[in-house]
């Protein structure tokens, strides 16, 4: 299997961003906001330990095979003029066979509401559609995460679904988007730079 970091110009930058891979280096920027119960309310999972943040950091940094379902690519955002890591985009291979990926992203939120997350989505569907071969992205968001739906419509991504209390976010039931664009459509997620 090729290595997708060799398939993919990285890093890749924006007008005022930088997406790259992790390194070890990164882990007091991963942790200061994947340690956040904040951030993980709308995760399918907890916030991380540092521990937890130091064995991601480790699988990241070497890349991925882009192969098999479940393949992914996490790409650290860093702003372009200043060192740091402020957020981080994932692009998940959901089937190899109908090139389908699933595009998420968690930021810190003391870099929130400056467009970084609308502006790293929108190179990393850049990235799918144009290094990775991609037909159709998709993003799968909690419905209260208000944050994120907008960023979705920024993409030019339509809303697909709306499923009702389809995941247990520890005692309260959730309900789900999904939104989606085909790289048919892809003037509507064009970067930016």
């Amino acid at each position: 299997m090729t290595a997708i970091s060799h398939r993919v110009p990285l890093p890749f930058t924006t007008e005022r961003l930088v997406l790259r891979l992790f390194t070890t280096d990164d882990l007091d920027d991963m942790y200061a906001y994947q340690g956040l119960d904040e951030v993980a309310r709308y995760l399918p999972r907890s916030a991380l330990t540092r521990d937890q943040c130091a064995q991601s950091l480790a699988r990241r940094a070497t890349g991925t095979a882009w192969a098999e379902d479940g393949d992914d690519l996490v790409l650290a955002v860093c702003r372009a003029d200043v060192p740091g890591v402020v957020g981080e985009i994932v692009l998940k291979l959901a089937s190899p066979h109908e090139r389908q990926a699933e595009i998420g992203w968690i930021f810190n939120p003391a870099y929130g509401g400056r467009g970084y997350a609308a502006e790293a989505a929108r190179a990393a569907a850049s990235l799918a559609f144009d290094a990775l071969g991609i037909h159709r992205l998709y993003a799968r968001l909690d419905a209260l995460n208000t944050a994120s739906v907008r960023v979705c419509e920024r993409l030019g991504m339509r809303r697909e679904a709306h499923l009702v209390e389809n995941h247990l976010d520890g005692d309260r039931w959730g309900d789900e988007y999904i939104y989606a664009t085909l790289a048919s459509e892809r003037k509507d997620v064009a970067p930016t730079a």
